[in-house]
C-alpha cells in the first residue's frame, strides 16, 4: 500500500494536483485573514464613528446646559436599550454618574481613543454571574477637572467576528479534506491510466507491434496521446511489414537475375575463344545489370516517397496537359503492341502535387495497361481525366484479363506479381509506386474492373483520386 502511495506521488498529475490543492489552501487561509480583518475594522470603524456622534452631542448640552443638565442627558441615555457606556469620574477617577459599575485599572487615567478593548462590569452583573465585559471608548477631561467617558460595548461585534471566523476556517477546513479526497482518487484514477499504458508499452517494446495504448473515449490529453502514439505504431506496423515483405521479395525475386548474371560469367569463361560470344555474355550481363539499377531505383523512389521526402517539392501542376503528353508519348508503343489507345481529357484541371511523380505515375499506369491488354484482339486502352470541386480522378482502363477482385490488395505491395504474369517482363514495383504517389499527394489508388459483366476479359481500371486543388 505505501508502495503504491509513494508510485502514486510520482506521478506528474498528483505532484500537479498537490501543487493546485497548496495554492488553494494559501489562497483560502488569506481569505480567512482578509475577510476577518476586513470585518474587524469595518465593526471598529462603525464603533469610532457612533463615540464621536455621541460626544458631540453631550459636548453640545453641556455647552448649553452645563454640568448638571449633562448628568441628566447621560442619566437618560444610560437607561435606553443597547445604550452606549457613560461615565462622569472626578479627578480622583471616582465615578460619579454612569452606567458602568467598575472599570479596568487605569482606564480613566488617560485621555483620548482607547482603541485596546478593556473590561467593564455593568450594574447587577454580580448578581447575576455573567462575565466581565468589554469596551472602546474615548475619554474626555472636563474644564472642572472631572473625565467624560464614552464608550461602546465590542461583546456583539467581538463575537460576530469569531463566528465568521470560525465559520471560514470551518469551510476551509471542508474544502480542504474535499479537494485531498478530490487529490486522492484523481492520481489513482491517473496512476491506474498510466499503469495500463506502461503494460502495453512493455509489450511494445517486446516486439508486439499489434498493441495498442489503451482510451477510455473521454477524449482528455491521455486519449489525446494514446491515439497520436497509437496512429504512429499503426504506421511503424506497416512499415516493418513492408520492410520484411520487402526483404522476402528481394530475396526470391532477385535472387533469378543475380543467378543469371553469374550462370552467364561462368559460361562465358568456360567458353571457346569466341571474341562474339564474350561480347554477347556482355551485353547480356549489362542489360541484366540494367534492369537490377532501375528495380532498385525503383525501390528507393518508393521509399523516398513513402517518406514524404523533401526532395518531393509540391506546385501547381497542369494535370490535363500531363495526361495528354503521357497519352501522346505511349500511343505509338500501344500500336505496336495492337492496342488503340484513347482520350478523354477534361481541359484546365489543376492539381497541386509534384509534376515529375505524377507523371512516372502515370506512365507506369499506361505502361501496365499496354503491357497486359495486348494479348487479346480488339485492345483498347482509355485515358480519362474528370474532376469536379471534391475530387480529380485520374484513369487508365483497358479490356484486358484484369485483376481478381481478392488479389488487388495485393498487387500494390512491392515485387507481388500475379502467377499470370510471371511470363512478362518487370518487377512487381510499378502499382507500389503509383499507390505511394498518391498517397503523398492526399489521394488514393483505386482498382476495379472496367466490364464485370465480362468474365474472360474484365479488363482493369486502375484510377488516382486526388483532392481537386484547382478546378476549370
Amino acid at each position: 500500500m505505501w508502495g503504491r502511495f509513494r508510485a502514486m506521488l510520482g506521478t506528474t498529475a498528483v505532484r500537479l494536483s498537490a501543487l493546485y490543492l497548496a495554492l488553494f489552501a494559501i489562497c483560502a487561509v488569506v481569505l480567512v485573514f482578509y475577510v476577518t480583518s476586513l470585518s474587524e475594522g469595518l465593526l471598529r470603524g462603525q464603533t469610532e464613528t457612533a463615540i464621536h456622534a455621541e460626544l458631540r452631542d453631550i459636548s453640545r448640552i453641556y455647552q448649553v446646559r452645563g454640568m448638571a443638565g449633562m448628568v441628566r442627558a447621560i442619566e437618560r441615555r444610560s437607561r435606553q436599550p443597547g445604550a452606549n457606556l457613560y461615565i462622569i469620574a472626578a479627578p480622583q477617577g471616582q465615578i460619579i454618574a454612569g452606567n458602568v459599575a467598575s472599570l479596568q485599572p487605569g482606564v480613566l487615567d488617560r485621555e483620548g481613543w482607547i482603541d485596546t478593548p478593556f473590561t467593564y462590569e455593568r450594574y447587577g452583573d454580580a448578581e447575576e454571574g455573567e462575565e466581565t465585559h468589554r469596551a472602546m471608548a474615548r475619554i474626555v477631561a472636563l474644564p472642572n477637572g472631572m473625565r467624560l467617558l464614552v464608550g461602546r460595548d465590542v461583546g456583539e461585534p467581538e463575537k460576530f467576528r469569531g463566528l465568521v471566523r470560525h465559520a471560514l476556517a470551518r469551510a476551509l477546513a471542508i474544502m480542504f479534506v474535499g479537494a485531498l479526497a478530490i487529490w486522492f482518487f484523481v492520481g489513482r484514477r491517473a496512476l491506474k491510466r498510466i499503469d495500463h499504458m506502461s503494460d502495453a508499452s512493455r509489450k511494445i517494446l517486446a516486439g508486439d507491434l499489434s498493441q495498442r495504448l489503451p482510451e477510455d473515449g473521454s477524449g482528455d490529453e491521455f486519449d489525446r496521446l494514446s491515439r497520436s502514439l497509437n496512429t504512429l505504431l499503426g504506421r511503424i506496423e506497416r512499415l516493418n511489414e513492408g520492410l520484411r515483405q520487402v526483404s522476402d521479395n528481394i530475396a526470391h525475386d532477385l535472387k533469378t537475375p543475380l543467378t543469371r548474371l553469374r550462370n552467364r560469367a561462368e559460361a562465358a569463361l568456360v567458353s571457346t575463344d569466341d571474341k562474339e560470344g564474350y561480347r554477347q555474355a556482355l551485353e547480356e550481363t549489362i542489360a541484366e545489370s540494367d534492369q537490377l539499377i532501375r528495380t532498385f531505383n525503383a525501390l528507393l523512389m518508393i521509399s523516398r516517397v513513402e517518406a514524404g521526402s523533401s526532395v518531393a517539392e509540391m506546385g501547381e501542376v497542369d494535370l490535363s496537359g500531363l495526361a495528354a503528353d503521357a497519352a501522346e508519348l505511349y500511343e505509338p508503343v500501344a500500336e505496336e503492341e495492337g492496342v488503340t489507345l484513347t482520350q478523354n481529357i477534361a481541359q484546365g484541371v489543376t492539381v497541386k502535387g509534384n509534376r515529375e511523380l505524377l507523371a512516372q505515375a502515370l506512365a507506369n499506369m499506361i505502361d501496365n495497361a499496354v503491357k497486359y491488354a495486348g494479348d487479346g484482339q480488339d485492345s483498347r486502352i482509355t485515358v480519362t481525366l474528370a474532376g469536379d470541386r471534391q475530387n480529380v480522378r485520374l484513369c487508365v482502363s483497358d479490356n484486358g484479363p484484369g485483376i481478381p477482385e481478392d488479389r488487388r490488395e495485393d498487387v500494390i505491395k512491392r515485387f507481388v506479381r500475379l502467377d499470370e504474369s510471371r511470363t512478362k517482363p518487370g518487377t512487381g514495383l510499378g502499382l507500389s509506386l503509383v499507390h505511394a504517389v498518391a498517397g503523398l499527394h492526399g489521394g488514393a489508388l483505386e482498382l476495379a474492373a472496367t466490364d464485370s459483366g465480362n468474365t474472360e476479359r474484365p479488363g482493369l481500371s486502375a484510377t488516382i483520386i486526388l483532392p481537386a486543388r484547382v478546378t476549370s
